[in-house]
């Protein structure tokens, strides 16, 4: 057996880039087993082992920081809440990540990334003046004071052509339910979610700073967003930093006024609809009945349950940076989804984050499922019902 020192001045300085509750860890091994990489084969699979990635961060020693070591995980949030002694196993992942970033050794992969962010304020090389192209179409009004929300549309729905459709759908949602809002425009930045799990520090700050300068200077209080990702850190890494806003998650909203009688969905019938609960929505911001309420609204729907749902759903693969790395086809989490989904009897898969629709509608075209499957943001399938009604009525 190879003899092997430990470099106690490593992990001190990963303990510094944020890997608070590093020296927590008792080594249980549960957050191993609860993990989602313990049910598929492939190299990410064999490698990342989130025990022995800690334990090896506090010994400070070499040979966790690969794509499909370190960076294979995806923080969904399962070992955070399993573990027995309260470990920020996130918090820690991220501060070793930190430390690798601080010197620039991030996966190849994501280095574009960040380029992008730098430049463009978006990591996914769109032009920042292109960042309200998917407004083409749509009478959104720019915010105001007198605005009572404004809308966040996440980067991935202002520039993917497939994630569009999300934006435009919580668009004609919510003004079919009478909601005063607003988009900035072209100044608005990332979030900075997924580049602080990636281990950017000093990207997020730059990229928090610059949305809080311009929202509080627009005179922001309410926030709708339409990614969950960007729910959760608004919501709940924002305020330290002097962003203080009241955020919620479009489902949210549109829950609200269902309950209110503002909307009242109408058409053809739904189907059978299995949920996927996004690990961002569920586990990190704890939202998991306002998506069933909206689905059990629109006509003719009948909601399936997959076997892993609320608390214990299955992660999509997209979170902590994956959504940016390639994770091979027969190694992927969502191809498991897809596979309950249809199990299930299920004709459509909803969910209400735009990375989860990106890398479940991947696996199900991949596995030759798209005939018998159909996978659609909620925001699409409430969106339709209420603009039948509104058609109906003469509104549109």
């Amino acid at each position: 057996m190879e003899t092997r020192i430990p470099f106690l001045e490593v992990s001190d300085a990963i303990v510094m880039s944020g890997a608070e509750t590093l020296y927590w860890c008792m080594q249980c091994g549960l957050c191993t087993g609860s993990c989602p990489w313990r049910l598929v084969p492939g190299e990410a699979s064999e490698q990342f082992n989130v025990r022995l990635v800690q334990r090896m961060g506090q010994l400070g020693l070499e040979g966790f920081e690969s794509e499909n070591c370190l960076f294979a995980c995806t923080t969904c949030r399962t070992c955070v809440d399993r573990c027995p002694r309260g470990v920020d196993i996130i918090g820690n992942i991220r501060g070793m990540r930190s430390m690798m970033a601080e010197v620039g050794t991030i996966p190849g992969s994501l280095k574009p990334i960040v380029g992008s962010l730098h430049s463009q304020g978006n990591p996914w090389s769109g032009p920042r003046e292109k960042r309200t192209e998917w407004t083409e179409g749509l009478n959104i009004p720019t915010f105001s004071e007198d605005t009572e929300y404004f809308l966040f549309v996440c980067c991935t729905s202002c520039y993917d052509i497939r994630s569009r459709k999300i934006a435009k759908s919580v668009v004609k949602a919510l003004q079919a339910a009478g909601v005063s809002f607003g988009i900035i425009g072209a100044e608005e930045s990332c979030c900075g979610e997924s580049i602080r799990k990636v281990g950017d520090e000093a990207l997020f700050q730059k990229l928090a700073e610059s949305n809080i300068n311009l929202y509080n200077g627009k005179g922001v209080k309410k926030i709708i967003v339409t990614s969950p990702h960007c729910l959760y850190t608004f919501k709940n890494e924002y305020p330290e930093l002097g962003g203080k806003w009241e955020v919620y998650h479009y489902t949210e909203v549109l829950a609200d006024a269902l309950k209110s009688g503002k909307i009242k969905p109408s058409g053809d019938a739904t189907g059978r609809v299995a949920l996927h609960d996004p690990c961002y929505l569920g586990r990190h911001n704890d939202i998991y009945d306002q998506p069933r309420e909206l689905i059990e609204s629109l006509p003719g729907a009948e909601l399936c349950e997959l076997s892993r749902n609320r608390k214990n759903s299955l992660c999509c693969g997209g979170g902590g940076g994956r959504v940016w790395m390639e994770t091979k086809a027969g190694e992927r989490f969502a191809e498991l989804r897809i596979s309950e989904a249809l199990d299930a009897g299920a004709n459509i898969l909803a969910t209400a984050c735009p990375y989860c629709i990106t890398m479940l509608e991947d696996s199900c075209n991949v596995m030759g499922k798209s005939d018998q499957l159909k996978v659609m943001d909620l925001s699409e399938l409430l969106a339709e019902k209420l603009w039948e009604l509104r058609n109906a009525l003469g509104l549109v």
